[in-house]
């Protein structure tokens, strides 16, 4: 697997006003009902209080880089663009340990939801996923490159996880490289009813070039009514600059095969914001410069796709 460091005008009518930031990208207050906010998919939130949320074995804290991504600083990013709320991943540094975000799940009560990770081969993983769950975890995290997502037909925790995730409604959230999207069809053929949704494109674009045979096999993944896709992590991707419009080809193919009420817009942050990429840039290419994407289908991508799958 890659390093990940190697690697909204819809809202309901009145609900957010429209301004513009000195770069001349549309900037949207977040509404008084975050129900009619825009929906960030996928986020990482963590604090440099080591001592109170111990970093998991083998993560120094000079790793962490920004030193801080707390609830706080994501919504300053976040609620000028009109998104109010998000999707929190749970961040590698904590590995199991999935504390920091359930902590920042409750003291934002409506405001955030959670994709866990466990341990596949835990004590009654199962057990593990439903305690999630009812603190509000949606979904759980799994790294997909080809070697490791082939193993799991052989696993016994992941056949449970993904059973729990059929029964629950929970989703299988798959941070995959694209040679691993045949052995993800595997498992969606042996578990037709449990959610998945495949992170930021299957990283198809991170080379800087958009290989269609790679997309071909995330585009047959559509079959499966319960695959859902993130459009994410635009900074990592293609050209990898502002205004990232040389993205707009493989969304449209992405529509076209999945719907829009299949795709779910996320940023990444913090990466989204560094390097001289922004929060508003992401925002915008969904918002204002895919010209074949409807209203309708904006606000399915911006926030009615996430709604379903993680707040409700």
């Amino acid at each position: 697997m890659k390093t990940r460091r190697q690697f909204l005008t819809t809202a309901a009518a009145g609900s957010a006003s429209l301004a513009f930031s000195q770069s001349g990208i549309a900037e949207e207050k977040a509404p008084s009902n975050p129900k009619d906010g825009w929906i960030d998919a996928h986020v990482h939130v963590w604090t440099p209080d080591t001592e109170r949320y111990p970093l998991a074995e083998g993560f120094a804290k000079e790793k962490m880089k920004p030193a801080s991504f707390t609830p706080q600083e994501l919504l300053a990013q976040c609620q000028p663009h009109g998104v109010s709320r998000i999707v929190l991943i749970q961040m590698s540094f904590y590995r199991f340990d999935n504390a920091y975000m359930l902590d920042a799940m409750r003291d934002h009560p409506g405001v955030f939801s959670g994709v866990a990770i466990v341990d596949e081969n835990g004590e009654d993983v199962a057990a593990t996923m439903k305690s999630l769950a009812e603190r509000g975890v949606r979904g759980f995290r799994l790294y997909a490159n080809r070697e490791n997502a082939e193993s799991w037909a052989g696993s016994p925790g992941m056949k449970q996880m993904w059973k729990t995730g059929a029964e629950e409604k929970l989703s299988m959230c798959c941070l995959s490289n694209a040679d691993a999207l045949p052995a993800i069809r595997f498992q969606c053929e042996a578990f037709p009813e449990t959610p998945v949704v495949i992170d930021h494109f299957s990283r198809i674009g991170t080379s800087g070039t958009i290989e269609q045979g790679d997309l071909d096999n995330l585009l047959r993944l559509a079959e499966f009514e319960t695959v859902h896709v993130k459009l994410s992590a635009f900074y990592a991707l293609g050209a990898k600059a502002a205004p990232y419009t040389d993205l707009g080809p493989m969304i449209r193919q992405l529509r076209d095969a999945y719907g829009a009420e299949r795709l779910m817009w996320a940023t990444d942050c913090p990466y989204q914001v560094q390097e001289g990429h922004t929060y508003g840039d992401s925002v915008a290419l969904i918002r204002d410069r895919l010209d074949f994407l409807s209203e309708e289908e904006k606000a399915s991508i911006l926030r009615k796709t996430a709604e379903k799958v993680f707040f409700s």
